[in-house]
Parts: structure tokens; sequence; C-alpha cells
């Protein structure tokens, strides 16, 4: 059962005095909460996830993108079945682009593109009812996470679904994502980030959630070393760079050789840009193994 079922009916009681936001946040945790959902789909950090990455719709932005969500959720349990037999349980899960990094400003100057919460909730509902995790990934442009996570708080307000940082297009004033330029994020704003979720765990009484964080450049995460998780938020730092094996375990070797205290890692596998794509051996043959494997 999930808890806090009866501080909800409360807080619904009261719902004319919350503002807008909140007011939706609750309703989408009731929704949720008034299903039956598989505790499979929440986030444990005994249990290996397994994730199609991409953007609804875009076939060019990733692999959930290439077929409707009934077809994804096949494919994403097809997926990470390839996957059992190790010694954690495994979760089939979607990483879902949700705000889109643009080389241009768009009618609110960020470089970033967002999306209407119709864009992702029947993806969100339909993994709900498959006992499929959800990771909402953030492409923030010249906005920062902490920013773009509050636009998407209706959203992660449901139980089974935790955020995914890119700061490859995160950029700073001046700057626009693309055209080669990689961007970065600084310790601090992902410390902000990590607390404003761990406050949205607290308020709306949600199972702990994960916070993906991905690198393959040193200079992606600047004064990593004061990165902290919470009781609520488990950062997960994954290794998404493409090209041949040995390439990739050189990459994953220097981004687990200073990990914060705490964090646990994440490996990325590309269909096409891969020479070839690691097996699922091969992937979970890295120490110390990967708790979150994405596939674009």
């Amino acid at each position: 059962m999930l808890a806090g079922a009866a501080v909800l009916v409360v807080v619904a009681a009261f719902r004319g005095w919350l503002p807008p936001a909140v007011d939706h946040a609750v309703s989408v945790v009731d929704s949720v909460r008034g299903r039956e959902l598989s505790e499979d789909a929440t986030f444990s950090d005994t249990s290996l996830y397994v994730a199609l990455y991409g953007h609804p719709g875009a076939p060019v932005l990733g692999s959930l993108g290439e077929q409707d969500v009934d077809a994804a959720i096949e494919r994403a349990q097809r997926v990470a079945r390839d996957y059992a037999g190790n010694d954690r349980p495994v979760v089939a899960t979607f990483e879902i682009i949700t705000t889109v990094a643009s080389s241009s400003a768009g009618a609110d100057g960020d470089y970033s593109n967002e999306f209407p919460e119709e864009t992702f909730t029947p993806w969100i509902d339909a993994a709900a009812d498959a006992g499929v995790h959800v990771v909402l990934d953030l492409q923030p442009g010249r906005d920062t996470f902490p920013s773009q996570l509050a636009e998407i708080e209706g959203l992660l307000a449901q139980p089974h679904v935790s955020l995914a940082l890119d700061p490859e297009w995160r950029v700073g004033p001046g700057e626009r994502p693309g055209g080669g330029r990689i961007g970065s994020v600084d310790g601090q704003e992902v410390n902000d980030t990590i607390d404003a979720l761990d406050q949205l765990v607290r308020r709306y009484d949600l199972p702990p959630k994960m916070l993906v964080v991905h690198q393959f450049t040193d200079s992606m995460v600047t004064y990593r070393s004061i990165i902290r998780g919470t009781d609520n938020v488990t950062v997960v730092f994954q290794m998404d760079g493409f090209g041949s094996l040995d390439l990739k375990r050189r990459s994953w070797d220097r981004m687990v050789a200073d990990l914060p205290p705490g964090a646990l890692t994440g490996w990325k596998n590309f269909y096409d840009e891969d020479q070839p794509t690691p097996t699922p051996a091969e992937t979970l043959a890295q120490r110390p193994a990967p708790t979150y494997v994405s596939y674009q």
C-alpha cells in the first residue's frame, strides 16, 4: 500500500485554499493513488532500471519515440527482460525528454522547448498501469534545472516518476545549445534541484525518487564533490557517451573515479552510434555495477 492517502484526503478538503500549481499536483497524486499502482514501478536502490530514452512522437530523439505508447510499453518490458537473471529485480523504465533544448531562443528566450503536460500524461499513466518506472529528463538551455523542475511539479508528484538532468544542454548567458558545444552545471545547482525534489517528496508523502545526472566529460558537472543525495533522493551519475566499447569504458572510468558519497551509477547504450551496441552482459560488467541503463 502507498502511504499518505489520509494526508491527501485532508489536503484535498482544503483544496480551495491551495495555489493552482499545488492544487493540480494534489489532483494528480489523488488520481494515481486511486489506482492499483504496482510497487515495482516506484524507485528502490536495490533494483536495476532499464529504460527506453526519447520524446513521444519524435524518433530522431531516441528509441522511446519510435512507436506509440502501448508499443513502447511492450518494447521497454522486452528490453528489460534481457537483463533478467542478475541478482537484482529489473524494472522496465521510460526516460522521457520533457524539455528539449533548441538552437532558437523561443518566445521565453531560454533556448528550451517546453510542452503541455498532456503530451506526457498518457505515457506516465500507461507506465503506472504496467508497472513501468518513469524518469523525466530536462534539457534547460539557458534556464536552470530547479526552475524547470517547478514547471513539471504536477508530473513529478506521481509516485512512480523520477527526474534526470542533462547538463550537456545547460548553457550560460550568451550561449546557445548545440553546434558542438557541451554545456555544464555546477554542483550547487544540482544540490538545489535535489533539495527541491526532496521537498516535493515530503510535501506529497511520496516514495523515494532517483535523480539521474548525465555525464560524459569532467567539465559537464563542476564542483561535483559537494553533491549530496537525501533520504528521499538518490543521485545516479550516468555515463552517456557513445562510441566503441573501449571508448565508453574509458569515459566510465573517469566518471566513477571520484563519485560523491552515496551516489550510484548508470550507463547509456545507443542503438545507432555505438560500435556495436553493448550487450546486457557487457553493460553490467562495469564496476560499480550500474543501477540505471538507458537505450537511445
